[in-house]
């Protein structure tokens, strides 16, 4: 199709960004579909979940399995109903109900659905230290960074379920694991907090928060603060890993579509979002739990849904 400044697109039915359990699943289904889609990704397949070491509560896998494995599976299962996956990042895009274009860094594709399945990315501390010590012992992934910090002590912020499995992971290699979170009990499903009671390696610092990081070239101590009393006291350690939430990858979507008051993107129960055309699903999108299961089954709506309004636009 001609852009009307002398460039041509070529059509595509479905394009999905994001190459996570979500969009990965919709290329899935949608390759079976045989519908002309391609899924672009700007770093490997797999999203977060191929920085999890351990996954024990995806269906189908009663030992567990590892993070990267199970999505090299799902990768591979996509690709070979012909699931068409290039490595390119994504730009913008100019979308309305009458046309979707996709501009990345390699040109530009137009498209008539649309998936957004960007993920989401964690959230900082925002405090003293965090940013100048990143990649120098503050770190947002035990399983990237636990094996440097053998026979140490680290800390890790946070209460709910990402934060207690990291914790747990760091016990491999740390001396000690004090863990620190703002309430007086985790948030984390009650058979990880049974475990990390458990775990004598791990200390848990409660009604808590972090309010400085403290090094010159690394990581010496943290500062904390009792959030009952004000008091202010210091752990020395030598590494800080954070847990305490995502943020929504939806720079794509602002002002094109409607997201909620911490930045998902609002989507109907078929992943509908306010634009006829445009879906989204996984850890982008307005929801109440995010976890691989969720975000499979959301893809997988997500291409259904594609698939019936391509048909519908093109009656």
């Amino acid at each position: 199709m001609n852009d009307g400044v002398g460039f041509f697109f070529i059509m595509e039915d479905l394009i999905i960004i994001g190459g996570g359990p979500a969009g990965l699943t919709a290329g899935l289904y949608a390759a079976r579909s045989r519908l002309k889609s391609i899924l672009l990704e700007k770093l490997s397949p797999g999203g977060q979940v191929i920085l999890t070491d351990w996954v024990e509560n995806y269906p189908g896998f009663p030992d567990g399995i590892s993070g990267f494995e199970l999505m090299e599976r799902i990768r591979r299962q996509a690709e070979n109903f012909g699931l068409n996956i290039q490595s390119q990042d994504v730009i913008k895009l100019n979308i309305s109900p009458e046309r979707k274009l996709v501009v990345t860094d390699k040109g530009s594709l137009e498209t008539r659905a649309l998936i957004l399945a960007t993920g989401a990315t964690p959230r900082k501390l925002g405090i003293e230290g965090e940013e100048r010590l990143t990649g120098k012992g503050v770190s947002y992934c035990a399983t990237c960074d636990g094996p440097f910090y053998r026979d140490q002590e680290v800390a890790v912020i946070g209460g709910g379920d990402t934060a207690v499995e990291e914790a747990l992971f760091l016990t491999k290699f740390a001396i000690k694991v004090h863990l620190v979170h703002r309430r007086n009990e985790l948030r984390a499903t009650k058979l990880l907090q049974e475990r990390a009671t458990a775990q004598e390696k791990i200390e848990l610092v409660w009604d808590t928060v972090p309010t400085r990081i403290l090094g010159e070239t690394g990581v010496k101590e943290i500062e904390i603060k009792n959030v009952k009393t004000d008091g202010l006291s210091r752990i020395p350690v030598e590494g800080v890993f954070v847990f305490i939430g995502y943020n929504p990858s939806s720079e794509l979507a602002r002002g094109q579509l409607k997201l909620d008051t911490r930045g998902f993107i609002v989507t109907n129960n078929d992943m509908e979002t306010s634009l006829a055309g445009v879906f989204a699903a996984g850890d982008v999108r307005s929801k109440l739990l995010r976890q691989i299961s969720t975000a499979v089954g959301e893809g997988a709506t997500a291409a259904f849904a594609a698939e019936r309004y391509i048909e519908s636009v093109a009656q």
